[in-house]
């Protein structure tokens, strides 16, 4: 089975009922899609005119709320980093797999009520969809700087030699630390030159403390060095250092800075800790409620397109189909097929799509004789 879904309604009446039962056996025995019956309450209608604004609005509020599912589902991607296996686990809809939810879609009665005016319930999917989108940009944007200064530090600590952090290599034993006179460089030297490092560094200059040196670090390219001078030779000594391919890496050892980078580093790990939990629990609950509201506002467009184009008093049958994949074009036959008489011209001008349908600002391949909308649950492509 493909992760779409086709939503569609045709008159309830006895010819259109019959069609309806004629689509069935056709796609169960081609085996072209698996249908459900899709229950939609008894809406209070109020004026065709209401209906024609909601219908715009419903359709900006479905794009909507489509784009903060997605905006959803990719944010608890990259919060479970490690874990990327078990994302969907966290992309429910009250409790059960997406698939199942929309099969066995029920109304929520209670969140929703059916007695409302349609502008109210509306108002109400509207208000709480746009409220998740304000606390999802707060939340994530806090997490994503934390994430931010986390990577860039993680980063300081992973390049080479020459660039990055030192905090994790160096000690203070490692230098002659509060001397008025001597100093301690670090040196730089290619992994081909150790030996020549070995027999040149107490001659490069004058003033340089025998066996003075020791490897700290090592990367691919190279090796970390201590060397102690006097303070006063150190400008000489880098120069006949550089002559010798030995770069003198400019740092000095400073306690307090490198205990602020180490706990810096520590604080930033507990923190991130401490939200990821909250964070991805919000998401989840958050995409669940979302996720609802969006299959809501489906069952919404279907009322009403069905009652603008089947006229009152309000008799329709709607329907899940969840195609079955590589067969959507044969579907689309089928239904054009058994649907036509709803409406000969739109079906005409399928299979000729140079006809304009008139009175109607669609683009052809959207409009067909039947209501139809489309659910896509590939929220992660």
């Amino acid at each position: 089975m493909s992760s779409e879904f086709w939503l569609i309604s045709a008159p309830g009446d006895k010819e259109n009922l019959q069609a309806l039962e004629r689509m069935n056996t056709v796609t169960s025995k081609s085996n072209l899609s698996h249908n459900t019956k899709f229950a939609i309450p008894d809406f209070k209608v109020g004026t065709l005119d209401s209906l024609v604004g909601l219908s715009d609005e419903l359709g900006k509020l479905d794009i909507f709320a489509e784009s903060l599912i997605k905006k959803m589902a990719q944010s608890v991607v990259e919060v479970m980093e490690d874990a990327k296996g078990r994302v969907h686990e966290n992309l429910l809809a009250n409790g059960v797999d997406l698939t199942s939810f929309v099969t066995r879609f029920e109304w929520d009665m209670a969140k929703y009520p059916a007695k409302q005016p349609l502008v109210v319930i509306v108002d109400t999917l509207a208000k709480q969809l746009a409220q998740i989108e304000i606390d999802l940009k707060t939340r994530t944007a806090a997490y994503s700087t934390l994430k931010g200064n986390l990577e860039n530090l993680e980063r300081r600590s992973s390049g080479n030699l020459f660039t990055r952090t030192l905090v994790d290599i160096v000690n203070k034993e490692d230098f002659v630390l509060d001397s008025e006179y001597l100093i301690t460089l670090l040196v730089i030297v290619p992994k081909p030159n150790y030996s020549q490092w070995q027999k040149r560094y107490e001659s490069l200059s004058d003033m340089v403390v025998p066996r003075s040196t020791k490897l700290l670090a090592e990367d691919d390219e190279g090796g970390l060095f201590t060397v102690t001078m006097f303070r006063r030779v150190i400008d000489d000594f880098k120069v006949k250092a550089r002559e010798n391919k030995f770069i003198v890496r400019e740092f000095f050892y400073d306690e307090k800075e490198i205990k602020t980078e180490r706990e810096e580093m520590t604080k930033l790990l507990s923190e991130k800790k401490q939200q990821y939990g909250p964070l991805l629990r919000w998401l989840k609950v958050n995409f669940s409620e979302a996720f609802i509201a969006w299959i809501h506002i489906k069952a919404l467009r279907v009322f009403v397109e069905s009652v603008l184009r089947y006229g009152l008093p309000v008799n329709f049958q709607a329907v899940l189909l969840q195609p079955h994949k590589k067969a959507t074009k044969r579907l689309r036959e089928v239904l054009n097929s058994v649907f036509k008489h709803l409406d000969e011209v739109a079906a005409a001008s399928i299979l000729d799509a140079s006809v304009d349908i008139p009175g109607l600002q669609l683009n052809n391949q959207d409009y067909f004789p039947y209501v139809y909308f489309h659910i896509d649950l590939s929220l992660l492509d």
